[in-house]
């Protein structure tokens, strides 16, 4: 299955075990492919990093470089109008729509709000395991 992971999703997997990372393992080892777009890769890259100085046991551009060279990368064109009350989530939006992708795991509220979008649906880490990785 093609998903789009929040970068909450991918953060809360590369340092704290839970959901988040199963789905993230998830997506390493091919179960699921994830879908990346350049702003995504960016975004995960900064938040990323400000995590690493705070653990620098996590070994997190390793972990970006993987999910990188296995996922769908795309170039979504801008969306139509905004979706998001936060507009810099309509990037996860935009994504899931130019690669195909019809759920998006993530924990933010702004999201979760407009689960059903263009037929995306939006699922915290929790949900998303139980309805796709059992």
């Amino acid at each position: 299955m093609k998903l789009v992971m929040d970068t909450n999703v991918l953060i809360s997997g590369a340092f704290y075990p839970g959901p988040s990372s199963r789905i993230l393992d998830a997506c390493v080892q091919g179960r699921h492919q994830l879908v990346l777009s350049p702003g995504i890769i960016h975004e995960y890259s900064r938040v990323g990093e400000e995590f690493t100085n705070k653990r620098p046991n996590v070994s997190f551009d390793r972990l970006l470089d993987i999910l990188i060279s296995t996922a769908l990368l795309v170039q979504p064109p801008p969306l139509p109008q905004p979706v998001c009350e936060d507009p810099d989530d309509d990037k996860f939006i935009a994504c899931a729509l130019a690669g195909g992708a019809k759920v998006i795991a993530s924990g933010d509220n702004h999201l979760l709000s407009v689960s059903g979008y263009a037929g995306i649906e939006i699922l915290r880490p929790k949900r998303f395991e139980d309805e796709y990785m059992r």
